[in-house]
């Protein structure tokens, strides 16, 4: 029997020679048709409309194609729709008042895209139809067909599917139009109906489809097992309703304040409605039937209350969803923070990573640094960047490991520890929780809070949580933690172990000045009230402001200085004085007053005996003046300056070092054995140690007992041995930003710290001359002037002889330079 719609025959079409070679192509989202299968479709853009209108007017034929699920581009682009698809006809169109048009379409014969024609005004393609390979009459096909009918009818009977389609199943005589029949009416995802669509043997087909409808019936069988479970569930709750309201009735009848029982029932509907594991849902109702049997004035009753309120507060299950972009997060690092860019990769590995790996535990990142360097914002932009919340808290001073896990419930006025409050406070179970000044944990009889944060720090353990407070395990996997330090000595290693350093150090003078010009500065002019029109601040006033005001290896002091000025001129403009201030060097000087730090490298380097070493602290790097003077005395070595022991060590093994060169160096032994070797570091008041200052101290020395001074802006840093050779350090481009803030132009580094200078700034670079070194000889050949300075102390001459004359006369041994 054929049918005849519109006057066309649509079995003598399905036939294959009638499909016409090129089509207008029909893309549909979310959609795919099959062969004899009719669709009604809603087209509402223009280029649909004109190609609807234009196939009625010829054979009414279109080729449908779906989009892929995959592609993010528009329908109207053949790389975003499959190539296998379905020639259909176009059996009924009705016009809409609001302009668009309902079309009925019946499936023909598969087909297959060969050849684009055009994409405008509407795609178009040459196509060939697509042979199936039929089923063969065999028990097998005649098993699935039969199997087939008998999952279809189950399948009505357990879900929404229409009774007709059983009638339809049974009618259909053709196993390759009974596969695709039951394949559209299963809620299928798009690449799956796909795939179906593409199997162009019936027989696998049919196994596929079989296999199909198999898994949705088992899925329907659990839901409606699981609806009876719920109903069940339902009328316990009626039960227990019923039997609340009658207890509420008994409780007017006796007079007793309904008060309690109301503000129970809403924690009730909370905890109903709440998120929960097993185990917390468990506690929370077998607390609510404690407050239920407790009388609201006992003292049990508010400790009780407030351990639900904290369970029923606790973001269990409660999420934000990530939103990592690496383009857009890279605009908001570069936005928030200049320079950095080794810092910023790593994040933007580490956020590229999270994106990929949804389940990814850890690392926990670590940014250490100076102060002022911008370790507490990058953790905001982090949070801004994958969209999630962002919570701080300071671990300075703390010294109780309740802090960290809470106090137990039976002390009063208990807790739950600092990391479930901000949790409890932000609404959600993976914000980004920076957890500042790790460095400064402290330790006494209440415990050891580093101790604690071990757990919290381990991705492999904090899934289970233990606050003593909650005396539940609680899941923090899903944070992501934080920390920073100015300094990694003094974090117990065990603790540092379970992090990944990310090393921020300070800036250069140019870095400073762009920070200034982008950041500070707009910020500081905002926060005081004052515009561009009241304020211009020059380059040079800025630099003024960067080495006379500030000696910092962050910007928080350039910050304060640069607020100081903007308020001594909206100070002004209060008073109405309109006129706009120029910042120069000179007006600097008149509102900030003279100059807190000077350059005096050249006041104090310039005789024997002083040479300037490069040291790190926790601020980031600076100079370290060694000064070395010889008075009369027996032979010994005196230390001064608040040394510790590894700088007095390192100071003793430079003068070891001297001594075993002193015949090469034309020292004279009476020297060592008849005078006295005093050396000092100045900012005495300041405790020093480490083992880098000892190429500085033996070239001190050195210097002392030569008479040849240091050269000028001159600096070195390196632990030296009993033998003269140069050992690394660390700290090296804290240091060289010291140097060269401080003016210095040339130093000399161990030549294993080479690697450390491939992240210094280009003008450090080009402004520091830096020589490389593996013996003491090399630093003393670099560092040391040619010619004996004429200003040397009388005490280096040697000691005269008993009954011999004190011109002029000098040893052999004596300074021949």
């Amino acid at each position: 029997m054929s049918e005849n719609v519109a006057g066309i025959k649509i079995e003598e079409v399905s036939k294959g020679q009638e499909i016409p070679a090129a089509l207008p192509v029909m893309p549909l989202e979310n959609v795919v048709l099959y062969p004899s299968m009719i669709a009604p479709i809603v087209v509402g853009d223009e280029k649909s409309r004109k190609m609807v209108d234009e196939a009625l007017a010829g054979q009414r034929m279109v080729a449908v194609l779906t989009k892929r699920p995959d592609a993010d581009g528009e329908l109207d682009n053949f790389d975003n729709l499959y190539t296998t698809g379905t020639a259909a006809v176009i059996l009924k169109m009705l016009k809409m008042p609001d302009g668009t048009m309902r079309i009925l379409l019946h499936g023909l014969q598969r087909i297959n895209v060969v050849e684009r024609i055009s994409s405008k005004p509407y795609l178009k393609a040459k196509v060939e139809v697509v042979k199936e390979i039929a089923a063969r009459q065999t028990r097998e096909v005649d098993a699935l067909v039969k199997s087939l009918h008998g999952l279809l009818g189950k399948a009505i009977e357990l879900s929404s599917l229409p009774e007709d389609l059983r009638v339809a199943a049974i009618n259909i005589t053709d196993s390759g139009r009974l596969a695709d029949l039951i394949a559209s009416n299963l809620n299928l995802k798009v690449d799956e109906q796909q795939d179906l669509l593409e199997v162009l043997d019936v027989t696998e087909r049919l196994k596929r489809v079989h296999f199909i409808l198999s898994r949705e019936i088992e899925v329907l069988e659990l839901g409606s097992r699981i609806q009876s479970r719920v109903k069940t569930e339902l009328d316990k709750n009626q039960r227990d309703y019923l039997l609340r309201e009658q207890m509420k009735a008994i409780r007017h009848e006796l007079g007793e304040d309904e008060g309690p029982g109301q503000e129970l029932d809403e924690l009730e509907k909370r905890l109903e409605k709440k998120a929960l594991p097993d185990a917390a849902r468990e506690t929370a109702k077998r607390e609510l039937s404690r407050l239920r049997s407790m009388q609201p004035s006992s003292a049990e009753y508010s400790v009780s209350r407030t351990y639900l309120d904290i369970i029923l507060d606790l973001p269990w299950m409660e999420s934000t969803d990530d939103r990592i972009d690496i383009i857009k997060a890279r605009k908001i690092l570069n936005r928030d923070h200049f320079d950095l860019e080794k810092t910023k990769e790593r994040i933007l590995e580490h956020l590229a990573v999270r994106k990929l790996k949804k389940d990814m535990k850890g690392p926990i990142l670590c940014l250490v640094g100076p102060p002022g360097v911008g370790k507490t914002s990058l953790g905001r932009s982090i949070a801004a960047a994958m969209g999630r919340k962002f919570v701080r808290f300071s671990l300075g001073g703390m010294r109780d490991e309740a802090e960290i896990r809470g106090h137990r419930r039976t002390y009063i006025g208990a807790m739950p520890g600092r990391i479930l409050k901000n949790l409890r406070q932000v609404e959600a179970n993976n914000p980004v929780m920076m957890l500042d000044e790790i460095d400064k944990v402290g330790s006494d009889y209440r415990g050891d809070p580093s101790s604690a944060l071990l757990e919290v720090l381990d991705p492999e353990q904090n899934d289970s949580f233990a606050d003593h407070y909650l005396d539940m395990p609680f899941d923090l996997s899903n944070i992501m933690f934080i920390t920073t330090a100015n300094q990694l000595d003094t974090i117990p290693g065990p603790l540092r172990d379970r992090m990944e350093i990310i090393e921020l150090t300070g800036y250069s003078l140019r870095e400073k000045m762009q920070i200034a010009k982008q950041f500070t500065i707009p910020k500081q002019m905002n926060e005081n009230g004052v515009s561009t029109k009241d304020l211009t601040i020059t380059d040079a006033a800025l630099t003024r402001l960067i080495e006379d005001y500030t000696r910092e290896a962050g910007v928080r002091g350039l910050e304060r200085q640069i607020g100081a000025v903007c308020r001594k001129v909206a100070r002004k403009v209060a008073e109405g004085k309109s006129e706009k201030l120029k910042v120069t060097p000179e007006v600097v000087k008149t509102l900030l007053g003279p100059p807190k730090f000077y350059m005096d490298i050249a006041q104090r380097a310039g005789t024997p005996g002083v040479s300037i070493g490069l040291a790190w602290t926790p601020v980031g790097g600076e100079i370290l003046f060694i000064e070395a003077t010889i008075t009369m005395g027996t032979g010994k070595f005196v230390l001064t300056g608040q040394l510790g022991d590894v700088m007095k060590e390192s100071a003793h093994a430079a003068m070891t070092y001297v001594h075993t060169v002193a015949e090469t160096l034309k020292i004279p032994e009476e020297l060592f054995s008849k005078r006295d070797i005093h050396l000092h570091v100045p900012a005495g008041a300041i405790p020093k140690d480490g083992p880098s200052a000892g190429t500085a101290m033996a070239t001190a020395i050195t210097s002392l007992l030569t008479g040849r001074r240091v050269k000028d802006f001159f600096a070195m840093t390196g632990e030296i041995t009993l033998k003269g050779n140069v050992l690394p350090v660390g700290g090296i481009k804290d240091k060289l930003l010291a140097a060269h803030r401080a003016g210095i132009k040339q130093v000399t580094l161990p030549e294993r710290n080479q690697g450390d200078t491939e992240q210094l700034p280009e003008e450090v670079r080009k402004k520091l001359k830096i020589n490389f070194v593996t013996h003491m000889d090399q630093v003393l050949d670099l560092a040391l002037v040619r010619k004996k300075d004429s200003s040397a102390s009388r005490l280096l001459l040697p000691m005269p002889e008993p009954g011999k004359p004190t011109g002029d006369t000098r040893p052999t041994s004596g300074v021949s330079i």
